[in-house]
């Protein structure tokens, strides 16, 4: 039972009392009004403290840059994307543990040098944990909550870790260590409960075994003078630090095994830990009662994808909820303390918010630490949490010392038996006319002292009973044999390992759910069957055997035969539970275990999957030759841990839907954002999730963030469909296809992008290409044959003297092209299912809009004819850069039976009088193929004044290149007539015909060159692409180092042949203008 006191708690039978009391003797009422008022509670603000922790791996793979500084109390963040942008927070306390520290002998962290700023854990108690500790003994009601994003510190400052103890840990020891004193005159009740809220269910982690859980959780009830508490939550009286510490550690493993059972994620659930202190004075004869709640709130980040993606199922899930209202209650609060007006504050729209009532705007003082990551990429995690605490540090309670009502009904039967002691003795003095009446008060007065004896009795036999109970039920869970090997038990969390240890004595003993066996090692988890494996262990040496259709791994790999174990092996059975082989003790060195965490595991898997941040990092230095091959770019370092994050939950999704026959395959793909990007940078890369009916072949793609989300609304269904009993599958009504976090509706699916290079248009060439559709794993989606020809406002075709040398002559001019998408080969999106269909998408320049051409269907090699013309109306500087250094870029999406088609309409798009479309901002007035909104007199002059300051610009700068020719020209006429005036006469009639004649040569030149460097371009992407195999033996490598000697051959042949044409044609016309004029010599 939890109490969660708001004001002095009263049985009926005592308020009775007390009024019988006040009537009787006026002056005690004056007296108990008076004491009221002299304790009634004033405020109390919630204090806040923020710490910092130090990089962790992760952070420094990735080569990240701090960006918290700390001064005193104040919090100051920068913004890694602006360095002017900064933001300073003030808090209670500050606390620096980021550097500025060193390893003692011990193994605690302590500060490098005297008068350093780093904080450690003794730091923090004695700011935190100590205020804490005197409240309780003063008898107020005291809350520590720890908020943060996974992975920020919060469990290491909350529990500690090894030598470095926490808050609780420690205020535990010196709790016990301040009761112990004074025990003449005190007598001191400490009772521990501990339990867990996840997907708004509250679990015991005392419980005396799995099997009394009962379904939903247990039930959080409320009463007038108790507020909202759980029930039938178990409480353990306690009499030592040290068995608040078992305490904990068999919390800690119901919660780790829970977990596991549950498929639940602990970060994602909050843990609450009450320790409830009652000190009776006897001297004084008062009692002080109070509850310590420490709470390790659920990790604090939001998942966020690149676009404005909203997912139809986002607001469906209850595991946020908790967080979500805690935030709303907090920022009512806030609203309150600054003397807004607030009609209602939520606390009763969680579960976690009704237990935390007394401890937000109530009978509490309250604390809360804040942990940070110091790392540019936590930018925003680590600004929600410093906005979050700034709002809870307005928070205002009122706290109030608490007394126990026990010890108000022994004070109140020792006044009566006072009272009937003194009537005894009058009685006694009157004679026999009392013996009667006196033989009735002794017989009450028994009565109290037998009621006073057993209420003062009852904590020592609780305290037995509890203790003889507890330790025949920790012994059960922490049984352990040296001698044995071990596999040790590795969840996520830094701290995870070795919580759960299985031992494995000599002889065989199978390991799976079932629990009826004599030789049996029962483990919970997704994808284990009812026998999964059989360990042998025989003359010290241990084998693992796989049963059939069971999925183990060891060191990352599939096995399905037996296989002898070695120490440290890594063994993972089912879809994603996790264990570490521990050999014998001779076998074991000392080495270091930790290293063996969560991530090492999934990097193992990924390893051997071909996917390693080697691999990710392939090509990165390709057309940027100063980085390094060994320094891996910090984006792409993200999205491996995003891989391996997210590998264990793409293995649970796929083992739900197994189990729940939805059918449906989830695969992780890393997408390289290069295909969206016009200039192709390679850098760029982000995980996604395809998801895949098996049955009638539909694809989704999900981003990360509505995969996460969508992972939490599986668990939520599939540990209701295991808490009703698969027995009952057949009875069970389906879910409703909208509410099914399976099932999405159909949409048009990227399936890859090709790069058409807009350099020819530069110098008015047409261009004809194949270019390659390339899917997000670098896989050959399709071939489309394109076009860019160059034309008049027309839209005909221009000739060949029209093409430029030099692409600045097009500054200032009109510029019109079409873009011919002619034909689609090669669908591989077809070959997988006929009933399918494709458009291509694309965006030219500043276009507000993509364009699609019309959708075709069944068809491996559509015939697609979609052409649409493009005006640039002033070509300036911006624009001819696009063209030199940009690609248009076309996007396949891919279309499924039931999915609406994109419109190909070009409604709303700007055209030109001739029906082309308008890009850029300057030029001709261009008019929307759909309704337009009227504009006013100040727009059409606007528009007026910026097309005659665009002529007068484009005047001056034809004014100043006439001017540059006629110098030349001059210079040109004026040389050979000072030479020799006769040998010049008549050549002025040549000049007009030498030139033209002469660009039009050199055009031809350069679009021979064109021409063959796109296939010089095409072959250098095959090059690129062109990988052994991961699993390749040393025959295939042969192979492939001779196929890549190939085409690396004819690479260089074409590229050689490409370039000595065009000198030979350059030298050609070079030629021919010297025999035509000396003006070219």
């Amino acid at each position: 039972m939890w109490l969660w006191p708001q004001e002095d708690p009263k049985f009926p039978q005592d308020l009775k009392r007390d009024e019988r009391e006040h009537h009787r003797h006026p002056s005690a009422r004056s007296k108990i009004m008076r004491a009221r008022r002299e304790e009634m509670p004033g405020k109390d603000s919630v204090k806040v403290a923020v710490r910092v922790r130090p990089f962790n791996k992760r952070e420094r793979d990735a080569g990240s840059r701090c960006i918290v500084t700390m001064s005193s109390t104040s919090t100051t963040i920068q913004d890694p994307r602006n360095q002017q942008a900064r933001r300073t927070f003030t808090f209670d306390y500050a606390y620096w543990s980021h550097s500025g520290f060193a390893r003692d002998k011990d193994g605690l962290y302590v500060p490098e040098e005297p008068g350093s700023r780093y904080a450690d854990q003794g730091h923090v108690f004695q700011d935190l944990g100590q205020g804490i500790l005197e409240n309780a003994l003063q008898g107020y009601n005291a809350t520590l909550l720890a908020y943060g994003q996974t992975g920020s510190g919060k469990s290491y400052s909350m529990v500690g870790y090894g030598p470095n103890k926490g808050l609780v840990p420690t205020l535990c020891e010196r709790l016990f260590q301040a009761v112990g004193t004074d025990q003449d005159n005190r007598q001191c009740q400490i009772f521990f409960s501990m339990l867990e809220i996840y997907n708004e269910q509250v679990v015991d982690l005392l419980s005396r075994g799995s099997g009394s859980h009962p379904l939903g959780g247990l039930k959080v009830r409320e009463e007038q003078q108790r507020g909202f508490y759980v029930e039938g939550l178990r409480r353990v009286p306690c009499e030592s630090s040290a068995q608040v510490g078992q305490l904990m550690e068999q919390g800690t493993r119901t919660r780790t095994t829970a977990s596991t059972h549950m498929n639940a994620s602990s970060s994602r659930s909050h843990m609450l830990i009450i320790l409830q202190l009652k000190q009776i004075f006897s001297k004084e004869n008062i009692t002080k009662q109070s509850n310590i709640n420490l709470v390790d709130l659920a990790g604090s980040e939001r998942q966020r994808s690149p676009g404005a993606e909203a997912d139809r199922l986002k607001e469906g899930t209850a595991i946020n909820l908790s967080l979500t209202t805690l935030g709303n209650v907090i920022s009512s609060l806030a609203d309150v303390a600054v003397g807004k007006r607030v009609v209602h504050i939520p606390y009763r729209d969680s579960i976690l918010t009704k237990l935390l009532q007394s401890a937000l705007g109530g009978n509490s003082r309250t604390v809360m630490i804040a942990a940070l990551s110091p790392a540019d990429i936590c930018y925003e995690e680590s600004m929600s949490t410093l906005r979050y605490a700034e709002r809870a540090k307005r928070i205002q309670n009122r706290a109030v010392v608490n007394e126990s009502p026990t010890e108000r009904l022994i004070k109140e039967l020792k006044a009566e038996n006072a009272r009937l002691l003194q009537r005894m003795s009058r009685l006694g003095q009157e004679g026999r006319r009392g013996e009667d009446e006196t033989k009735d008060l002794r017989r009450l007065l028994t009565h109290n002292e037998l009621q006073i004896r057993a209420i003062q009795t009852l904590w020592e036999q609780h305290l037995q009973e509890a203790l003889k109970d507890w330790e025949q039920q920790y012994a059960a869970i922490t049984q352990d044999d040296g001698d044995a090997p071990v596999y040790s038990e590795c969840e996520r969390g830094p701290s995870a390992l070795g919580v759960v240890k299985l031992f494995i004595q000599e002889g065989e003993w199978d390991i799976g759910l079932s629990d009826t066996l004599p030789k049996a090692i029962t483990i919970k988890g997704l994808g284990i069957q009812e026998k999964h494996a059989v360990f042998t262990n025989l003359e010290r040496r241990v084998a693992l055997s796989p049963e059939s259709g069971a999925k183990v791994a060891v060191n990352g790999r599939l096995v399905s035969h037996r296989t002898e174990l070695q120490h440290l092996d890594r063994l993972v059975l089912g879809s994603n539970s996790t264990y570490l082989f521990i050999g014998y003790p001779s076998e074991r060195s000392g080495e270091d275990w930790s290293r063996y965490d969560y991530d090492y595991f999934q990097s193992e898997l990924a390893a051997v999957e071909g996917f390693h941040i080697h691999s990710l990092c392939e090509g990165q230095d390709q057309g940027d030759h100063s980085v390094a091959q060994s320094q891996a770019d910090p984006s792409l370092l993200a999205v491996f841990y995003d891989y391996i994050k997210l590998m264990p939950m793409v293995a649970e999704a796929n083992q739900m839907s197994q189990e729940l026959h939805k059918g449906v395959e989830f695969k992780l793909e890393i997408k390289n954002l290069a295909m969206s990007d016009s200039k192709g940078h390679d850098l760029e890369k982000e995980v996604a999730i395809r998801v895949m009916a098996q049955e009638n072949k539909q694809v989704w793609a999900w981003s990360k963030a509505k995969f996460i989300n969508r992972k939490f609304l599986m668990e939520e269904l599939y540990q209701d469909w295991v808490a009703k009993g698969e027995g009952e599958g057949g009875s069970r009504s389906p879910l409703p296809r909208d509410r099914d976090p399976f099932w999405d509706p159909l949409e048009p699916l990227h399936l890859g992008s090709a790069h058409l290079w807009l350099q020819s248009l530069a110098f008015r060439i047409p261009l004809e290409e194949q270019v390659e559709v390339l899917g997000p794993e670098g896989t050959e989606e399709a071939i489309l044959q394109t076009q860019l020809v160059p034309c008049s406002p027309v839209g005909l075709p221009l000739g060949e003297d029209e093409i430029l040398i030099d692409p600045t002559e097009l500054l200032g001019k009109r510029l019109d092209f079409t873009l011919a998408v002619e034909h689609c080969c090669g669908l591989r999106w077809l070959r997988e299912a006929r009933d399918r269909g494709v458009q291509i998408g694309f965006c030219v320049y500043d276009s507000p809009r993509a364009l699609y051409t019309p959708a075709v269907w069944h068809n491996v090699n559509p015939q697609l004819d979609h052409r649409v013309r493009f005006t640039v109306a002033t070509v300036g500087g911006e624009f001819l850069g696009y063209l030199q250094h940009s690609a248009l870029v076309l996007e396949l999406w891919g279309l499924q039976a039931g999915c609406a088609e994109m419109s190909s309409s070009l409604e709303g798009v700007r055209m030109t009088p001739e029906g082309s479309v308008l890009i850029g901002d300057a030029g001709i007035t261009g008019t929307a193929a759909g309704p337009q909104p009227e504009q006013g007199p100040a727009s059409d002059l606007s528009h007026s004044l910026r097309a005659l300051q665009l002529d007068l610009e484009q005047l001056r700068k034809t004014n100043s290149a006439l001017r540059k020719e006629n110098s030349a020209l001059r210079d040109q006429l004026n040389t050979p007539a000072r030479e020799d005036p006769e040998a010049n006469r008549g050549r002025p009639e040549r000049r007009g015909s030498v030139r033209p004649s002469c660009d039009a040569e050199f055009a031809k030149a350069l679009k021979v060159f064109y021409h063959s460097m796109n296939s010089v371009r095409g072959q250098l992407q095959r090059l690129r692409r062109h990988k052994p195999k991961e699993e390749a033996e040393l025959p295939d490598l042969t192979l492939f180092v001779e196929e890549q000697g190939r085409l690396l051959r004819d690479f260089g042949e074409h590229l050689e042949q490409s370039v000595t044409a065009l000198k030979q044609d350059v030298a050609a016309i070079v030629r021919r203008k010297r025999e035509r004029s000396g003006i070219w010599s």
